[in-house]
């Protein structure tokens, strides 16, 4: 279920990035943020949270040019409460409770060199834009794009109040702020739009620049192009920009942690007060620290966020959403404003969770923002915290599968359709393989493409499928079907867990089937000769798991058997006391590789016996990484617990020589 998660958060981040950053955002910064949250919790080495922005891949379906930036325009860590500040704050070197030191002005400098001081300034909840300048005229206006490159908008950016097109100084270098639009202009002329924030990033990339004129450039950063010491101190970098006739974002500084935390706490109380978004707070150490501002996640600042926010509706009505054969039900509520965007749906789960709150039609419910994609019914609101009406009705269960019209299943925990062929389950079970695979080039519409023009319709159709017919497909192109077929068609080893996780039973991924065959069950042979009673014996797995495993691989040993017999995927054969030079050695990684996928590596690990852990643990091997000398928190604590790190090279040479494994170990990397 782990793994299942995982996987769907990787898909749901990566479509979210891309529409916030090529279009319009269809979720706000804070229902984000809890998905990041939740991915950094599960897989703390996630390459994902390396990234930064949208691929990048393909033409802009603006037409807009593309630019370099000239800062690196990263990604910040957060910190959800304040616990989780005090933390960065104490590494950072901030005191707490410090006589006679309070929040200043934001351009008081006269603490500065006496204590450790950190701006404190507003996170506003917009969107990213350079301006670059040479000689202090204005050449190019670059939107933050994958972090590296984004879409040149100068035109536009040039009708937006707040930009500066020639400075006072002749500096030669990029100004960093963010694009917003003031709460006043939404609501009389973009009422429409789900905030703020959706109208502003929609309009600053329209063609034709209509509407820009709405909008307010609000900056905080600037770096000089060939000079790393023209500025040394935050502080002072803040009065460069107001100087240039830059309007910047509200700064105070602070030396105390718990200063930091009762403003945030006064920010917050009146945040729907104030002109534009923000969603938290940014703290930053006042040294000027270019190395530190080139990294992906610079370590001398962090995000300190708002606290997750309940609201109380009523339940108006249950719609149920199809996810492969499972029927979720979706609480349509009255509308109510919660992390900055009006909610009318929220998630109930299943009906187990309906019957135990004692729901129905009618009821007051508390809304609250878990890290799901919508909001969450997470119960009855209390008592008299709204006014409910006298009639309430029963919610009602569907009962038969709109797809293919058989009798579902209700199994308290899920509501289902039991149909083995029915469409939804089938296009379910494809995009859980391709997950499993790890098969970028297969995303969600363009599987939902394949369905329906009907070149797939089993996982084994995949392996048939031929460029030519892909090539049909709008905006597809020969080159790109070409490289679609070619990685649907790579060789590849899996290990029964994965091999059997990629087959979409209900509730079983790769840490039920590892536990399946370390149990001895250890081969498919193995597998299909299994009881229920057999399973349900192993260690960890109940009679209902076990009944799943033993139905699924009876439905779908045909197709098993067809997608081996491609000769493109294979089953890793289990390991034998020869064959697992790698056991008791644990490996992690941070980053990505050169020579293949993290899940790939992971693969190679278990197979020699080895095995993956997703964060750095007292009884780690090793550690794995591209970026040896990185002051990244995987880093430190290898470091902090002797744990070796290794290069993609020196991982390469131990996969080849697993006696290397003693001389890694012994040298202390």
């Amino acid at each position: 279920m782990k793994n299942d998660r995982i996987a769907a958060l990787e898909r749901l981040i990566k479509k979210y990035q891309d529409s916030y950053y090529n279009g319009e955002a269809e979720i706000s910064d804070a229902e984000f943020d809890l998905l990041w949250d939740e991915l950094r919790s599960l897989d703390p080495g996630n390459a994902l949270l390396k990234k930064v922005g949208a691929d990048g891949q393909g033409p802009d379906p603006d037409g807009f040019p593309k630019a370099r930036h000239l800062i690196p325009m990263g990604s910040q860590d957060k910190a959800a409460n304040p616990e989780e500040f005090r933390s960065w704050a104490k590494k950072m070197g901030m005191e707490t409770e410090k006589e006679g030191v309070k929040a200043e002005t934001s351009l008081t400098p006269d603490l500065f060199g006496l204590t450790k001081i950190f701006l404190v300034q507003f996170k506003l909840d917009g969107a990213s834009l350079e301006l670059q300048y040479e000689k202090g005229k204005l050449r190019a206006a670059v939107t933050r794009g994958d972090g590296v490159t984004g879409d040149e908008i100068t035109h536009n950016a040039l009708a937006m109040s707040g930009v500066v097109a020639e400075l006072k100084s002749p500096f030669t270098g990029g100004v960093r702020g963010e694009v917003v639009m003031p709460h006043e202009i939404w609501k009389k002329k973009y009422p429409d739009k789900a905030n703020c924030r959706n109208a502003a990033n929609g309009i600053m990339r329209r063609k034709d620049g209509m509407g820009c004129e709405d909008l307010k450039l609000v900056t905080y950063d600037a770096a000089a192009t060939g000079d790393d010491a023209y500025f040394t101190d935050e502080l002072e970098k803040i009065a460069w920009l107001k100087k240039q006739g830059f309007e910047t974002t509200d700064t105070k500084t602070f030396s105390d942690i718990e200063d930091i935390i009762a403003y945030r706490d006064e920010i917050a109380a009146k945040r729907e007060k104030l002109p534009v978004d923000i969603d938290g707070l940014v703290i930053k150490d006042r040294a000027t620290d270019m190395t530190d501002l080139r990294r992906a996640r610079p370590e001398h600042q962090i995000a300190f966020k708002f606290e997750l926010e309940t609201a109380y509706s009523i339940l108006r009505q249950v719609e149920w959403s199809e996810s492969g054969a499972t029927y979720t039900p979706i609480g349509i509520v009255d509308p109510v404003r919660l992390a900055g965007t009006t909610v009318k749906r929220a998630n109930l789960n299943n009906p187990d969770m309906i019957r135990a709150m004692g729901l129905k039609i009618g009821s007051a419910v508390s809304v609250v923002k878990r890290g799901e994609i919508i909001p969450k019914i997470e119960g009855l609101a209390p008592e008299g915290a709204l006014e409910e009406g006298e009639e309430k009705s029963e919610i009602e269960f569907p009962s038969k599968c709109i797809s293919c019209g058989t009798d579902l299943i209700d199994g308290g925990t899920r509501l289902y359709c039991p149909n083995a062929a029915c469409p939804k389950r089938l296009v379910h079970r494809v995009e859980k393989w391709v997950s499993v695979l790890g098969i970028m080039e297969l995303g969600e519409k363009l599987l939902a493409r394949m369905f329906a023009k009907g070149n797939v319709r089993q996982i084994g159709d995949l392996y048939t499928i031929e460029a030519a017919e892909l090539a049909e497909f709008e905006r597809m192109g020969e080159a790109s079907a070409a490289k679609v077929v070619r990685h649907i068609r790579t060789k590849r080893e899996l290990s029964l867990a994965a091999f059997v996780a990629g087959f979409d039973f209900e509730g079983v991924g790769e840490t039920i089937m590892d536990k399946v065959a370390a149990a001895g069950i250890d081969t498919l042979e193995k597998l299909r000769e299994a009881s229920v009673a057999d399973l349900a014996a192993v260690y960890g797995l109940g009679d209902i798991t076990a009944k799943t495993i033993a139905d699924g691989v009876k439905e779908c040993s045909a197709e098993m058997d067809r997608i081996l017999g491609f000769n493109i995927i294979a089953i890793a054969p289990p390991p034998s006391s020869d064959s697992i030079p790698l056991k008791g050695l644990s490996f992690c990684f941070t980053g990505e590789l050169a020579s293949m996928k993290r899940n790939e590596a992971e693969e190679k690990i278990k197979t020699l016996g080895g095995s993956a852990k997703s964060s750095v643990v007292k009884d780690l091997s090793f550690l794995v990484t591209n970026d040896t000398e990185s002051g990244s928190a995987k880093n430190k604590k290898a470091n902090d617990l002797g744990v070796p790190i290794l290069d993609e090279e020196e991982f390469l040479a131990l996969l080849k020589n697993p006696q290397l494994a003693g001389e890694y170990r012994n040298k202390g990397h």
